[in-house]
């Protein structure tokens, strides 16, 4: 275990598997999609981490891919599964 932040008498751990979780992509598509998918996921207690790659190019001063295929959704390994449940049955409702 490691201290992270606090005082002696106030001290926040975590166990260092906590610190080092992976992620995996779940989705990838559209920025319009990947906002209501990452909403669906923070209702139902999943974090997720939104990249726009599109919007990072534009930024730095090119534009690389297209709007399509733009954004990425990735969570953590122990909410994988949960995830791409949740994300599949949406698309299933559609």
């Amino acid at each position: 275990m490691r201290i992270l932040a606090g005082d002696w008498n106030n001290s926040i751990i975590k166990k260092e598997d906590e610190m080092n979780s992976e992620l995996e992509n779940v989705y990838t598509g559209s920025i319009v999609e990947a906002k209501y998918l990452v909403e669906l996921l923070n209702e139902n207690k999943i974090g997720s981490i939104l990249r726009d790659s599109l919007s990072e190019s534009v930024v730095a001063g090119w534009g690389s891919g297209s709007p399509e295929d733009a954004v990425t959704i990735s969570v953590e390994m122990v909410h994988l599964e949960e995830a791409t449940k949740i994300i599949q049955d949406y698309f299933k409702s559609r």
